[in-house]
């Protein structure tokens, strides 16, 4: 029995240490293929460490190795960056609770990411650790590292509380202290971060990072001398952010301590924030220019400075301003000066500023307000200034130079205590001057009598007398014209003036209009003598002539318009004419005729032809030379199917027939007549010599019959027709207008088409037209107008186109204007029709027309500059609209020599529109400033003036003048939208694009 317990205890041993021997084998397995994985994981290799560490974790059965391969498993994705690596880890606390490496596990992430920097991930993991369960080593640097990771965070006041743990640590101590210095640094506790800097032992940590800020701090606090030193100590081992920060604190350093040529290449290596200067950065350095009277760099650097608004802005504007009046830049120098005037953070600069802006009005102009407002603006602000005095006087002369005489007007006449009855008197002179330029010639007779009521100077006194003249010459209203004349030629200082050596001629014409020929002859006489060349010479020949002519006086008539032939002036076919037509009241026929047919080959496209054809016709068939006097009359007739001459040509030959006995012949010339000319005097007469053929030829019945056909003439009330005509007209040449009025009316009542329906129509639509109530004349200058050809139909014509002209109907004046063309007699009529053709073209758009008649007006001789420039200017424009810019630019030109008011601000803008895109910015400036002030009651084209100054100076680099001439715009022009719409568009796009380089700019344009 022994025995076999022997043997089965053997076999059962035997089974034990074979089920031992196994068991060792897999559990050496496994401890192999952890150490292999753990030797991959220590070699960073993890995604082979963590494949092997799964095999482990799924095969082992001892917990302690699967809790730890599960750990490393987890590990490793996170070093991997493994989606999901993060819930593995928390698994891993979770399944394994007693592991050793618990604790641990969050500490371990937390470091691989502090590591790596990735410093959120860290303070996530952080703050799941255990703190209770690290040694004192590990929470100094479990501390540490979550105040650096705080700190690199942003959250300062967090990262102060672990920093401040470990400040005294031997290990992390320097750098804590560091830390908490620099978050000192950040919050401004200058003296607090020197403290923390001042217990820093590390040497190699105060080599590399303490100076920067010991410097910046010691500038902060005043320290400049020792911000200095530190800043140079350190340059050389600063990186190249460090190199710009420290130049920047040893440039300003000297600024401060006013050594400003020393602080100018350190301000200038500063490279900004990101790339970047602001307002301030630009003033420091152009302030040291400007100290060290480098007036150029100075502007280079404070036209930088845009849209500023506190007291270093304002600093850099004034500077800026006497930068620029020392390189004589006088436009740019008062944009600066309004602009710090307008800053109040220094009330003495702002005053000094506002008193230079005031200075620079008066002496340059001003396109943003009258000159005379800014200077009153200065004295209402400081009325017992030092410069009162100064400002009063410049103000009393800004009126006149600033030629906004309109707004000066206005100003005066609000507080006449502003200025001198003199300068009252200079006002309102030129005032008036402006007005009769602009052809308001009532409004100006008014102005000239204020300047006359306020006579304080002689020279204003003569010439207002003789202004005045002129605008009552143009009202008609001649006795006061006599009366001004005469008072101006009275006055003692009268031959110093400009305006005398016109007097003798337009007294000359003065008597004329009263039909004073006497003295008409004697006044243009005297302006004769006195002159040998120009056309007013040949004017007062030909009228001269004239007066001698209606006083009967024909021999000197015609030695005067021999005077104005040798003088070759525009009216040379009038004085061959008026020559020709006096040799035959003297008696001279044969020389008429030789005079007459010279005029008509001589003269081919004279507005008299028509004329000197029917005086040849009539001259002839005075000479008996019967067949070519019909020829002639026929000549009229084929070529001037318009004239008022053809009714009365053709009725000379009905009568030269009639008297012949060619009775056929004259009836139909008479029949002729009354057809095309029913309401004419000489349809009249043509009806009556045709009633006297009929009588002789005993055919009354076809007569009769042929007078019933007509409406024109009521032949049996004739002599009430002339009963009722003439008593109106007497009330008209009696002067009792109103009676006359109603006299006319009654007429044309009751004989609508009366023997002198013609001539009360016209005399009803003068009287009208006087009264200035042009829509009840219009009608009667229309019947006349219709009516056909007669002797007040030129004058007719010309009326109704001023009617509808004054009404600005162009659509309705423009076909009588063209007749008034084709037919006008008189030059200045024909003149008139072309000018207005081409403004009604122009307002239609038709350009081509505009041109075609502005050509026209141009070839017109004897015309004045107004009309030429106004001709220049409908160039011009149609140029614009059509594109042709070169035309435009060669009219423009033209129209700056002669042009005045708003068509000179006009034509000024243009000339510098044309500089500005010929990239000569500076002429186009200097275009600007003369528009401003020279022009500147004209304020649209100021304001477009103003576009292109802006234009100009961002061209030349000087954004700070170009933004600020913008802002003004926009402030100052708002009654012109599209000209602030620009400007607003323009600003935003430098403003964006100066944000590019100046970090005081909003990238948005604000």
């Amino acid at each position: 029995m022994r025995q076999k317990n022997t043997v089965l205890f053997l076999i059962l041993a035997g089974a034990f240490f074979l089920g031992q021997g196994q068991e060792s084998r897999i559990y050496t397995h496994d401890q192999k293929l952890y150490q292999q994985a753990l030797a991959l994981y220590n070699e960073k290799q993890y995604q082979a460490a963590q494949t092997l560490f799964e095999q482990v974790k799924s095969s082992t059965r001892d917990a302690e190795t699967e809790a730890n391969s599960a750990y490393f498993v987890a590990n490793a994705a996170v070093r991997l960056n493994q989606l999901g690596a993060d819930r593995l880890m928390e698994d891993f606390v979770e399944r394994y609770p007693t592991s050793t490496k618990r604790n641990s596990a969050f500490s371990d992430v937390a470091d691989y990411y502090f590591e790596n920097g990735k410093y959120p991930y860290a303070l996530k993991w952080y703050k799941k650790v255990d703190q209770s369960s690290l040694s004192r080593k590990e929470k100094d640097r479990f501390n540490f590292n979550m105040g650096y990771s705080l700190f690199s965070s942003r959250k300062p006041k967090e990262a102060e509380r672990y920093m401040s743990k470990v400040q005294n640590s031997p290990t992390y101590g320097s750098q804590a202290q560091y830390y908490l210095g620099y978050i000192a640094y950040q919050q401004d506790d200058y003296e607090g971060a020197n403290e923390r800097f001042d217990q820093i032992t590390d040497q190699e940590l105060l080599d590399e990072k303490l100076s920067y800020y010991q410097a910046d701090m010691n500038f902060k606090l005043g320290n400049f001398q020792e911000a200095i030193a530190l800043a140079e100590k350190q340059l050389p081992k600063s990186d190249r952010r460090e190199v710009s920060e420290l130049n920047k604190i040893i440039g300003e350093s000297y600024f401060n301590l006013q050594q400003y040529s020393e602080a100018i290449p350190y301000l200038e290596q500063y490279k900004g924030k990101r790339g970047k200067w602001s307002n301030t950065d630009y003033y420091l350095l152009g302030y040291c220019y400007y100290k060290q009277e480098d007036f150029a760099n100075a502007i280079q650097q404070f036209n930088k400075i845009i849209g500023g608004t506190n007291s270093v802005s304002q600093n850099a504007y004034y500077h800026l301003a006497e930068c620029y009046l020392n390189l004589d830049k006088k436009q740019e120098a008062l944009n600066a000066f309004r602009n710090a005037s307008q800053m109040d953070f220094s009330p003495e600069m702002q005053k000094d500023a506002l008193l230079n802006y005031a200075r620079l009005s008066y002496e340059i102009g001003n396109a943003y307000e009258p000159v005379p407002t800014v200077l009153t603006s200065y004295l209402e602000k400081y009325p017992n200034d030092e410069h009162s005095e100064e400002m009063q006087e410049l103000l009393v002369d800004s009126y006149i130079t600033s030629k906004n005489f309109n707004g000066a007007m206005e100003l005066l006449e609000e507080n006449r205590d502003f200025a001198s009855k003199a300068t009252y008197q200079k006002v309102a002179f030129y005032r008036g001057v402006e007005l009769f330029l602009e052809a308001d010639y009532a409004a100006a007779s008014e102005s000239f009598e204020k300047s006359l009521n306020n006579a304080a100077d002689a020279l204003f006194e003569a010439r207002a007398s003789y202004w005045k003249g002129e605008s009552e010459y143009l009202l008609n209203r001649f006795d006061q014209a006599l009366a001004d004349f005469t008072r101006f030629k009275q006055n003692s200082i009268a031959t110093s003036t400009p305006e005398y050596d016109d007097l003798d001629y337009n007294l000359g014409y003065t008597h004329f209009k009263l039909k004073d020929y006497g003295n008409a002859i004697a006044y243009y006489k005297a302006y004769a003598d006195k002159h040998s060349s120009g056309e007013k010479l040949n004017d007062a020949y030909v009228r001269l002539g004239d007066s001698y002519f209606v006083t009967s006086k024909y021999w000197p008539a015609i030695e005067s318009y021999n005077s104005a032939l040798q003088t070759n002036g525009p009216e040379k076919d009038y004085a061959a004419f008026q020559k020709a037509i006096s040799y035959g009241f003297v008696g001279k026929n044969d020389s008429k005729l030789e005079e007459l047919g010279s005029f008509v080959s001589r003269y081919p496209r004279s507005s008299l032809k028509d004329d000197a054809l029917f005086e040849l016709g009539n001259s002839y068939i005075k000479a008996n030379r019967e067949t070519e006097g019909l020829q002639t009359y026929d000549r009229l007739i084929g070529e001037y199917k318009r004239s008022p001459l053809v009714s009365r040509a053709l009725l000379r030959q009905g009568l030269v027939h009639y008297n012949a006995s060619r009775n056929e012949k004259a009836l139909s010339k008479f029949k002729t007549v009354v057809r095309d000319y029913p309401n004419s005097q000489e349809a009249v007469q043509a009806v009556a010599t045709a009633k006297l053929i009929y009588v002789d030829l005993g055919r009354v019945n076809e007569y009769a019959q042929w007078v019933q056909g007509l409406d024109f003439v009521e032949v049996t009330d004739t002599e009430l027709d002339e009963a009722t005509f003439e008593s109106a007209d007497k009330q008209n040449l009696d002067g009792k207008k109103d009676a006359a009025i109603r006299g006319y009316e009654n007429y044309l009542k009751e004989f609508p088409n009366g023997i002198n329906a013609v001539k009360a129509s016209f005399n009803l639509a003068q009287l009208y037209y006087a009264k200035n109530e042009k829509d009840n004349a219009l009608p009667h200058y229309l019947t006349v107008v219709d009516s056909g050809t007669s002797e007040y139909g030129e004058q007719a014509l010309t009326r109704v186109c001023e009617i509808y002209i004054g009404k600005d109907d162009y659509n309705s004046a423009i076909s009588y204007l063209e007749r008034l063309e084709a037919t006008a007699d008189i030059n200045q009529n024909r003149t008139f029709a072309r000018s207005n053709l081409m403004k009604g073209y122009y307002q239609q758009k038709n350009y081509d027309q505009t041109l075609a008649y502005a050509e026209k007006v141009l070839a017109t001789s004897g015309i004045d500059n107004r009309i030429k420039s106004d001709a220049q200017i409908m160039i011009a424009r149609s140029a614009i609209q059509t594109g042709d810019e070169i035309k435009a630019e060669e009219a423009y030109a033209k129209v700056l020599k002669i042009a005045t008011g708003a068509t000179a601000a006009e034509a000024l803008y243009y000339d510098a529109y044309f500089k500005n895109k010929a990239n000569e910015y500076e002429a186009s400036n200097n275009s600007v400033q003369k528009l401003a002030k020279d022009y500147a009651a004209y304020k649209e084209w100021g304001g477009k003036g103003l576009l292109l100054m802006a234009s100009n100076f961002y061209a030349l680099d000087d954004a700070y003048q170009a933004t600020y001439i913008l802002e003004s715009v926009i402030a100052n022009f708002g009654q012109y939208p599209e000209i602030v719409a620009e400007a607003e568009g323009e600003l935003a796009i430098i403003k964006a694009k100066e944000a590019q380089r100046n970090s005081s700019v909003n990238s948005d344009g604000n």
